[in-house]
């Protein structure tokens, strides 16, 4: 592992621990971040799952219902029933933050909350087939904006999962390693300076003591 490129001092190594410090615990909440995030993920992909099944079935019933109806209806009656619609939907775009993710919150609103609106046409010249399929498409449309919101929230939260997964990574195997793997480099230098320090000192001692020794030697009377 290679080591950063500092200069082998005590405060360079003071520095170096407390980025370490910063740097592990940094590695324990992006991981458990990406640990939320997938467990959130994961529930939404479940949904999804459930959800699209049942808006594909509901939507097959709907189209059967048009089939039926634009079989004992003709082409040009249907197309007039559904020429001008009374009922209008009105959609607001909004966001939440989930974990530093940004998803989509749709909602519907509409022209007029009278239930009846839905249908464009009177009951007397159209088949109930037409109403039960304007009315299934009617009741699908919650359900289709929240398959909406789901597929938008994974696409952004699979970015954010692999944005924070190389993070961890690059922490886990190569940041903090290279701060150990630097810090014990420090040490070591430190400690043999020190060793080398200790045994310069020992050496002018040992010199010191025996330089007095000859001069006692050479001079008695300083005894």
């Amino acid at each position: 592992m290679a080591v950063l490129n500092v200069n082998p001092t005590r405060m360079e190594l003071t520095r170096l621990k407390k980025q370490l410090t910063t740097a592990v615990r940094g590695h324990k909440l992006l991981k458990d971040k990406r640990d939320e995030l997938m467990r959130q993920y994961l529930d939404l992909i479940r949904e999804n799952k459930n959800l699209r099944r049942e808006v594909e079935r509901e939507v097959q019933i709907a189209n059967s219902h048009f089939v039926r109806a634009s079989s004992v209806m003709s082409k040009q009656a249907l197309d007039t029933a559904l020429l001008a619609p009374k009922q209008e939907a009105y959609l607001t775009v909004d966001t939440k933050n989930v974990m530093s993710v940004d998803i989509p919150v749709f909602s519907v609103t509409t022209r007029t909350s009278e239930a009846s609106d839905i249908y464009s046409y009177g009951f007397a010249s159209t088949s109930f087939e037409l109403d039960d399929a304007v009315d299934k498409v009617s009741k699908l449309l919650p359900k289709m904006l929240r398959l909406a919101e789901i597929e938008k929230s994974t696409s952004r939260m699979a970015a954010e999962i692999e944005k924070t997964r190389r993070r961890v990574n690059a922490l886990e195997h190569v940041m903090i390693p290279r701060y150990r793997e630097t810090i014990r480099m420090i040490t070591m230098k430190l400690e043999e300076n020190d060793r080398s320090s200790r045994a310069r000192l020992m050496k002018v001692k040992d010199m010191m003591v025996k330089q007095t020794i000859e001069n006692h030697k050479s001079n008695p009377e300083l005894i």
